[in-house]
């Protein structure tokens, strides 16, 4: 009887899930040919960009928050499970060869550890103390921002997490696809861009997948430029440690000053492979030491850093 129960109440909840409704534009999808499958598809994928576009007050209030929490020596954590979790790992990872950023500085968790990253794990998604343990595990505190990705915004992993950062005083934020649920009341700061039912009933990998991908994106990348790791809209906080890097290091230098290739390579030598030193003796005729100094008195602004020296 306690099954039946709970299936009866998951089923008036997923009834209640904007995300989790029929679409009525593509209840013929089955007997479409390849071409109109995926005309249906991208048609539906039109809804997303201004559904994100939306909440950008929301996004930049959450930005803000991350700034200031990464500026006093906090971490950003990402938290979800299944395609949700897999997509905070995603955005984490790459922060750190795209900013060169710590290892630890951008996190994400997800729901059944590792394994889960690859295969589903039976359950983790409902596991409320799982969630309240990963956190513990990386030691969230009240330095730290700690974001809630769920679709539905019910999944109770997440929400368990979000309580306790709550708790302890951590900055939480919620990316959801459903508005009025669990993780919107939860959050501190609610981002909710409504994409609509899936094309594909319940499948929330699509729409409310990339809705969530745009909106991490904007999130670590608006954060990393008002941290200073760009220049105009490069990133010269790439550090060359391979040849595709190096390369890549050599370029930017060059964009950035609209120097050769070879006076590229000889400052990037002299500021032992560092793009944004590089560029900073190239535009001020500083000698290493005194680049660094620039950089130093400006927290790692290059435009500012330029501009003093000028």
């Amino acid at each position: 009887m306690e099954d039946s129960k709970r299936t009866a109440e998951l089923l008036a909840q997923l009834n209640k899930i904007v995300s989790e409704g029929r679409n009525p534009e593509t209840m013929e999808i089955d007997i479409l040919s390849s071409e109109g499958i995926l005309r249906k598809l991208n048609h539906e994928d039109a809804h997303v960009a201004p559904a994100v576009a939306s909440q950008i007050p929301s996004i930049a209030e959450a930005v803000d928050a991350i700034v200031e929490r990464l500026q006093a020596g906090g971490r950003l954590f990402y938290i979800g499970a299944g395609t949700s979790g897999r997509l905070g790992i995603l955005d984490a990872v790459e922060c750190r060869p795209t900013f060169s950023v710590p290892d630890d500085l951008v996190q994400g968790i997800i729901a059944g550890g590792e394994h889960a990253i690859q295969f589903a794990v039976e359950g983790a998604e409902d596991d409320r103390e799982a969630g309240i343990a990963d956190v513990k595990a990386v030691h969230l505190s009240s330095k730290d921002v700690l974001v809630g990705l769920s679709a539905s915004g019910r999944t109770p992993y997440v929400v368990a997490a979000l309580e306790y950062a709550n708790a302890i005083g951590c900055v939480s934020v919620s990316v959801t696809c459903n508005p009025d649920s669990p993780l919107m009341t939860t959050a501190q700061i609610g981002i909710c861009p409504v994409v609509g039912p899936e094309a594909l009933t319940g499948s929330t990998r699509m729409k409310s997948g990339t809705a969530q991908k745009l909106v991490l994106n904007m999130l670590s990348t608006a954060s990393m430029i008002r941290l200073g790791k760009t220049y105009e809209n490069l990133m010269v906080d790439v550090n060359a440690s391979n040849e595709k890097l190096r390369a890549r290091a050599i370029r930017i230098v060059m964009q950035a000053t609209d120097c050769s290739r070879e006076t590229a390579e000889a400052a990037l030598k002299a500021a032992k492979n560092r793009a944004k030193l590089a560029i900073l003796m190239i535009l001020t005729g500083a000698e290493l030491a005194e680049a660094e100094a620039l950089l130093d008195q400006q927290d790692g602004f290059l435009r500012r850093a330029v501009e003093q020296k000028l």
